[in-house]
């Protein structure tokens, strides 16, 4: 009933890492100023916003800070739930994940650049990836891969240098095999940024390119009970 484990686990965290970096790019560079995963860079544009400091909106992060503890609160009720019942909750999770980017997606379907939509409808895309995104952190907390939130990347970057032979700090790794997968996790976030600043650079609509990560989330959700299967067959 838990997620996969090993390689399989580490290969489906980093490609929804790559995810979030698109996702961000998305609404920062699409929506506004404003970030749907990385909440520690909302509060402080609340800072500075309240401040009256770098015309940054308050309005959005607000939305946007309190879509994604509204989303953590519903993720952790939902996966502790269905775990409570032994049932599959990661890929209920994704697939709950992939189903509000889809909702996003809609929200924001508009012929015209997306900073041109109503404030209506231009706040609940925010909130709807918030949301998502809320989940999506408690989803990677009880997934429990080592150096993989997904999410935020500061204590990943902190241990690869930390564990690496210029901070050779064996508490944080130093002579493990831990750097590579701290590697990735960090590069995966750069990847998916890029990826979504791209694919916006190139004419993209943000209505398609949050629809692409839903359906590699939703595609991923139904990988997953498989995966996790095969870590209980009996050995030959």
């Amino acid at each position: 009933m838990e997620p996969p484990s090993g390689i399989a686990l580490t290969v489906i965290m980093v490609g929804l890492t790559v995810a979030t970096g698109v996702l961000d790019a998305v609404s920062f560079l699409a929506l506004g100023q404003v970030f749907t995963a990385t909440q520690t860079g909302n509060l402080l544009f609340l800072g500075f916003g309240i401040a009256g400091q770098g015309g940054l909106p308050v309005l959005a992060t607000v939305v946007s800070l309190g879509a994604f503890v509204l989303g953590a609160a519903l993720g952790a009720r939902m996966e502790s739930g269905l775990a409570a019942r032994q049932r599959q909750w990661f890929p209920v999770a994704l697939a709950t994940e992939a189903t509000l980017l889809v909702a996003a997606a809609a929200a924001a379907w508009e012929s015209g650049p997306a900073r041109a939509l109503p404030p209506g409808r231009r706040y609940a895309v925010i909130g709807l990836m918030a949301v998502a995104m809320g989940m999506r952190n408690v989803t990677a907390i009880r997934a429990a891969a080592p150096d993989l939130t997904t999410t935020v990347e500061t204590r990943a970057m902190t241990a690869l240098v930390s564990g690496s032979p210029v901070g050779r700090d064996k508490k944080l790794g130093y002579g493990s095999h831990a750097g590579g997968r701290r590697l990735f996790s960090v590069s995966a976030m750069f990847a998916g940024g890029l990826l979504g600043a791209g694919l916006l650079g190139l004419g993209t609509r943000p209505t398609l390119v949050i629809l692409l990560v839903a359906v590699f989330i939703a595609a991923t959700a139904l990988l997953v009970p498989g995966l996790a299967r095969r870590r209980h067959l009996p050995e030959d």
